[in-house]
Parts: structure tokens; sequence; C-alpha cells
């Protein structure tokens, strides 16, 4: 069963793939097929098998010969590794489907973030859409507590509009940890807020001290997203240790 899980996160990894492509640029995310971005050669389902044909064919083009990009291989691998762990740790689940459907609309949203520095509506709305279903199958077919998960999202989108408000991040980042906070509650997202700005103070640390990059711009999105699924995954344990070291 891992394995098939496995599969099925490397195949909509390379779904994914499309997505991360294809909406910054307005293009239907169904409509043409998937083909080579330099010559237009239509892919077969041959290479199309995640990560195996990105090898099979040496990282290029079967046409063309141009080179493909690693992001490829690398979101495959990284969405079939987060199905993982999410079933080691869920099983089959109402919080493994939806926590599944979550990471990997964490990972577009951080990947465009990063690319285009710009969060896109249109995945937004999809992953609340999500978010309502999983909090309204929540209440009736499991233990989910609506009024903390609520709560959680508006901490969350709360929190980081303080800092939107004051020019210090973009309204994406805002709609991020709000819909973070909709899936983990009022506990996951101030775990998961803090997670973020750990990270994100070690990574600018490095960059501003050894890179010596004076003026870069840091998307903050991938951050949160990284906060929300160290939370989702291991959080109620680092807040244990946390707890044991510190108090």
């Amino acid at each position: 069963m891992h394995l098939l899980v496995t599969i099925l996160g490397l195949c909509i990894g390379s779904f994914l793939n499309v997505v991360i492509y294809r909406v910054p640029r307005d293009e239907s995310i169904s409509y043409p097929p998937s083909h080579c971005t330099n010559c237009g050669y239509k892919l077969r389902p041959i290479d199309l098998v995640p990560i195996i044909s990105y090898l099979f064919l040496r990282g290029r083009c079967r046409s063309c010969k141009e080179n493909i990009s690693i992001q490829y291989p690398f979101i495959e691998f990284l969405n079939g590794l987060m199905y993982l762990l999410l079933f080691i740790k869920f099983n089959i689940s109402l919080e493994f489907l939806f926590y599944a459907i979550f990471t990997s609309c964490l990972i577009v949203i951080s990947v465009i973030d990063i690319k285009s520095k710009d969060v896109y509506s249109s995945i937004s709305i999809f992953t609340l859409i999500i978010a309502v279903i999983y909090l309204l199958s929540g209440k009736y077919f499991g233990d989910i507590s609506l009024i903390n998960n609520v709560i959680g999202g508006i901490i969350g989108y709360g929190v980081i509009f303080l800092f939107v408000y004051f020019g210090g991040m973009g309204e994406g980042d805002a709609d991020i940890a709000g819909l973070s906070g909709l899936f983990i509650g009022i506990k996951g997202i101030c775990g998961a807020l803090f997670i973020s700005v750990i990270i994100a103070g070690i990574v600018a640390s490095y960059k501003y001290l050894i890179k010596k990059e004076r003026k870069a711009e840091m998307a903050f999105t991938p951050y949160i997203a990284l906060g929300t699924i160290v939370w989702i995954l291991v959080g109620e344990k680092l807040l244990e240790v946390y707890l044991n070291i510190f108090l």
C-alpha cells in the first residue's frame, strides 16, 4: 500500500508540474496535451513516467534534445515523498486524503511564488474550496473542531496581514497563512508560523552574511508552506521537545 500511495503521489506530482508551468502563463491546464515547451513535441505515455522518463531521456527532450528542467523530477519526487510520509502518519483516513491534496496545493503555490513572486487567486480559491470541504467532512464524519480551525484560519490570516499592512509581505502570504490555519487549527498555525519564521530567518541570515545579498527579495509563502507541512508531520513532537527543553 505504501508503494501505491507513493506512485500516486509521483503521478500527481507530474500534473503539478503542468499547473506550475501553465497557470502563470494563463494557459489551460488540460489543453493542449503535455508537450515540449521548446519544439512543441507531443509527449507520449512513455515520456511521462514520473522520474523514470527523465532519467531514461537523460534530462533531454526526445525530439529536439533541449534540456528538461530538474524541477520536473524534483516536484514528482517531493510530492511522492509527501504522500508517503502523510500515509505513514495518518494511514487511510480523512486527514490523509485532505492533507495530501493540501500539500500538493502548497507545493504548487510555493514554486510559483519562488519563480514569479506571485500567489495566483485561482489556486488559492481551489485550496479554499478543499479547506471548506475538509472542515464540513471533519465535522460530520470526523473529530475536527470547526470553531478551532476557523479561528486558526483567522489567526493565520490576521498575523500575516499585519506584516502586509506595514509593508513587509504580500497579500498572498496572508491568504496562504489563513488557508493553513483552516487545515491545522489554532495551535497548528501558531506552531507553523513559528517554524516558518525560524527557517526564513536562517535562510535570510545565510544570504546576508555568507552570500552578501543585501537587497534580495525573499518569497515568504514557501516558508509558511514548509512550516505548515512540518507541523502536520511532526509538529506535536517538536512542541513536546521544545517544552521539555525550555519549561
